[in-house]
């Protein structure tokens, strides 16, 4: 009877393991995790899913909306040929960009606006696909409009991102001008990182690491729910200082 217990006892240590290294591979907390969930086995384990997976539970509302969200982009596509109006493919689109169809989210927003359309969200949500598609110089117009509607559009990311767009096609002083505005309203970590690559493209590389730290800095007084959902700018931003100390090495 013992024999049996501690065998089920070690599978399960076992299973604790494996749920806490697939959750540390796919969020990449602190790396002192890693250590503990080898070393001190279901133990460290145990910790790890009581301080990192059970409050990333939190996270879990984003990836469910993944199924509402797929049902209903199949209502529109249906709807759509029967009814292929400026507002459905709006809509559609916006959910093609929440589920990163990058490309069929161009699509909709091309189908949408028209030479009657006076709104600038269209143009805006087109220019974030076109930027996540590469297509920059296609970016620019788009989200130009959305800035000249409203320089603080989308909480300044539209700013950010036309910087960005504008850095990417050579038009190095006008990104600078607007980085420099964009980053003096916003403490969005997207655009201190794409900030931080256009002064590495400059080869200012003291200050690319400046604005690439101040991403990082963050970490201390962010939430941990923040913090969970900023992870990805993270891993970024360290990337991106690790290149810049190599770049700065004489």
């Amino acid at each position: 009877m013992g024999s049996l217990l501690f065998f089920f006892a070690s599978w399960w240590g076992v299973i604790l393991q494996v749920i806490a290294i697939v959750h540390f591979i796919r969020r990449r907390p602190d790396t002192y995790w890693l250590f503990i969930i080898l070393f001190l086995g279901w133990i460290g384990a145990l910790v790890y899913i009581v301080a990192e997976v059970i409050p990333d539970a939190g996270l879990l509302r984003t990836e469910f909306q993944v199924f509402p969200r797929r049902r209903r982009i199949h209502e529109l596509e249906r709807a759509i040929l029967d009814n292929p109006s400026a507002g459905n493919y709006e809509e559609l689109g916006l959910l093609y960009l929440d589920d990163r169809d990058y490309a069929r989210a161009r699509y909709c927003y091309d189908k949408a606006i028209s030479s009657r359309t006076d709104s600038a969200d269209p143009f805006y949500r087109r220019g974030v696909a076109e930027v996540q598609l590469g297509d920059f110089a296609a970016a620019v117009p788009d989200l130009e409009r959305a800035v000249a509607a409203d320089p603080g559009y989308d909480f300044h990311r539209a700013k950010g991102l036309l910087a960005h767009a504008y850095a990417q096609t050579g038009q190095m002083e006008k990104a600078e001008l607007l980085f420099r505005q964009a980053t003096q309203i916003s403490t969005s970590s997207e655009t201190y990182y794409n900030y931080a690559l256009f002064l590495q493209s400059q080869n200012r590389f003291s200050e690319a690491r400046e604005w690439a730290q101040k991403i990082v800095d963050k970490k201390a007084t962010m939430p941990g729910y923040l913090k969970r959902r900023e992870r990805p700018w993270f891993r970024k931003a360290y990337a991106l200082l690790a290149r810049l100390s190599l770049q700065s090495t004489p």
